[in-house]
């Protein structure tokens, strides 16, 4: 399968938009009010960090020019941290392939464009958070689990 990757932009949202539902949907999240509470939060995110290019999306095309995927990185300011010579960090979100062209080389090819663009950019590191399905790609890719934890405020 021949995979074109590019850069996103505004008019892509819908993509975008979809990749983030269709991602927490696969995830379990199934409740028509809070994927519709998702996505709302997200068209008002996507629409101004796309702007701000506090968000950097990538798309991935078939060869009839088909989205079958995509992801992005926030860019967010951040104090320094050991590794790190910016005042920012990288963080790889909203990796979405469709089922119908999984294990082809979709994500694997995201992946290569966002470290490739985090490399060139000189950030030390860039993080995600994997779920149980994308883990082994990561794996792969040699991103290490940290010590990240959460505490549920709800």
């Amino acid at each position: 399968m021949q995979i074109k990757i590019r850069r996103a932009c505004a008019e892509d949202l819908k993509h975008i938009l979809h990749h983030r539902v269709a991602m927490f949907e696969e995830m379990g999240f199934r409740e028509a009010a809070v994927l519709g509470q998702v996505e709302a939060a997200s068209r008002k995110y996507f629409a101004e960090a796309l702007w701000a290019q506090t968000y950097l999306g990538w798309i991935a095309e078939d060869s009839g020019g088909q989205v079958v995927g995509g992801g992005g990185i926030v860019v967010a300011a951040w104090p320094g941290f050991p590794g790190e010579n910016q005042t920012k960090r990288a963080w790889i979100l909203n990796m979405y392939t469709e089922p119908r062209v999984r294990r082809r080389g979709v994500a694997r090819e995201l992946m290569k464009a966002m470290t490739e663009w985090c490399r060139s950019e000189g950030y030390g590191s860039v993080s995600l958070h994997a779920s149980e399905v994308g883990r082994p790609l990561y794996e792969s890719m040699g991103f290490q689990p940290t010590n990240e934890m959460r505490l549920e405020l709800g």
